[in-house]
């Protein structure tokens, strides 16, 4: 079974940054394609960002184009998404998600407020 732990949130200030840490267990880890979404209070869950598996591609929402980086260390079995240059509007659960499984983790709450 498909395992999540998401990690690294916290408050953070408006143009601050945190990274976030996911670790994943029971899949092949090296062979998937993995991504980040998001949930703020009273909105639909979003996509966020999605890495290859070997990491040479990335794709980013338009929200955080420029400001989030999205990486990996298959090593680990770790997906990283380093966020900087933060507004209100990151407020949410953050999540990461195996893209071909239906498994999701706790999610790490993520606060942007001065």
């Amino acid at each position: 079974q498909v395992q999540l732990v998401e990690s690294g949130g916290g408050l953070g200030q408006p143009g601050g940054s945190l990274r976030l840490s996911c670790a994943a267990s029971g899949v092949t880890f090296s062979s998937n394609r993995m991504s980040w979404y998001r949930q703020a209070p009273g909105k639909e869950r979003e996509w966020v960002a999605v890495m290859t598996s070997t990491g040479g591609g990335t794709t980013y929402a338009d929200s955080v184009k420029g400001r989030f980086t999205i990486s990996r260390d298959n090593a680990k079995n770790t997906v990283y998404l380093q966020m900087n240059s933060l507004r209100p509007e990151d407020t949410a659960v953050y999540y990461c998600k195996v893209i071909k499984y239906n498994y999701w983790g706790q999610g790490t709450q993520v606060t942007v407020s001065s």
